[in-house]
């Protein structure tokens, strides 16, 4: 059985934990394309599926990067979906304005989500903290800004942290600053940086190593295709996943290649719920549902009408369903046995009907 992390994590009134159905966070990164109206759709679409939360992200081209045509402000890697843009067309391009923030986390709340943001610099978290956002994302590419973490940290909210490329010793440092700096509530999401990402990058033995090192709450933060891969790292100790979302993929959006759709983020939250509930405990025996069916085992049977005085063989016993007679372990112990008494077809084997000597 998978073991409860040191730390309850509570945001808003959502417990948060392996006790818990797995907490679905709906990415609306950029994938509104810079429409306020697309953005609103998108979170009632996210409401409709079950999700708890809608998650954006806060900055500007400005915050994430400069402005800059030299080298190493382009996208230029072959299998990288953005490749063509510099850093600072794609952050212009995909930021979500600040001035939309307090409409949409309102539009949210209305809806019965839980609302936050992942910020990329201090100002963005100085700006989250007018509008009370409940709790903070760290994205996987600002897990060593320390600086950042221990910003957010001395907001005393719960902090969310994608590990991505962070190797054991930067995840380490990011947890001391946030605990140094008054931040209890701590989960961990296993994240692969791979846009999108395969099955087999995601690794996810490292939720229950990450659990087991850090003594806190632990998820996943998917860019592979699909449902599969968040559906294991539940089986595997995921307390929280966290998926880009778009309203269709065919229409386009910066994320949109490896986000979900509403009809799979519907799938998604019924069957991480299943997921979960499916780990259970260590059962043997058959569960309380299963007590019925046992009749339904194999047992030892007389196959033929026999008399007081016949001797059991392999032409007048089998082992058949269903299970009320003797276990099937018995049968060669009962080969040869006499009857006390005359017995038809169809009886169930019982130590009272053999002659003891």
């Amino acid at each position: 059985m998978l073991e409860k992390s040191n730390n309850e994590v509570h945001i808003q009134n959502r417990k948060i934990g392996l006790d818990q159905p797995p907490f679905v966070i709906a990415e609306l990164s950029g994938n509104h394309n810079q429409s306020l109206e697309l953005a609103f759709k998108m979170i009632e679409a996210a409401a409709e599926s079950g999700a708890d939360a809608i998650k954006l992200q806060t900055y500007t081209a400005d915050t994430m990067t400069l402005d800059c045509e030299l080298d190493d402000f382009q996208i230029a890697d072959d299998d990288n979906i953005w490749k063509g843009n510099s850093l600072y067309k794609l952050y212009e391009k995909a930021h979500t304005p600040w001035e939309w923030h307090q409409a949409l986390f309102e539009k949210a709340n209305e809806l019965g989500l839980i609302a936050f943001s992942s910020p990329f610099d201090i100002s963005a978290v100085d700006f989250l903290e007018t509008l009370n956002v409940p709790c903070y994302k760290i994205a996987s590419f600002e897990n060593n800004d320390i600086p950042l973490i221990k910003r957010i940290a001395q907001t005393g909210k719960p902090v969310i942290i994608s590990t991505g490329m962070a190797s054991l010793t930067e995840i380490s440092e990011a947890v001391d600053t946030l605990r140094e700096n008054g931040c209890s509530q701590i989960i961990l999401l296993k994240c692969t940086s791979a846009y999108p990402a395969s099955a087999a990058q995601a690794n996810l033995k490292t939720i229950q190593h990450l659990r087991d090192t850090f003594k806190c709450e632990v998820g996943i933060s998917d860019h592979t295709l699909g449902i599969g891969v968040a559906l294991a790292g539940v089986a595997l100790g995921a307390s929280v996943i966290e998926k880009h979302f778009v309203l269709s993929r065919d229409a386009g959006g910066v994320d949109a290649a490896f986000s979900l759709q509403p009809d799979e983020l519907t799938l998604l939250v019924t069957e991480s719920r299943s997921a979960a509930l499916a780990g259970g405990n260590i059962v043997y025996g058959g569960g309380a549902s299963e007590q019925a069916s046992k009749k339904y085992r194999r047992s030892i049977y007389i196959s033929q009408d026999l008399k007081a005085g016949d001797i059991l063989s392999v032409d007048n016993i089998k082992i058949v369903r269903p299970g009320l007679g003797l276990a099937p372990k018995y049968y060669e112990m009962a080969l040869g046995q006499k009857l006390v008494k005359d017995v038809p077809l169809g009886t169930a084997l019982s130590w009272e009907l053999l002659k003891s000597d």
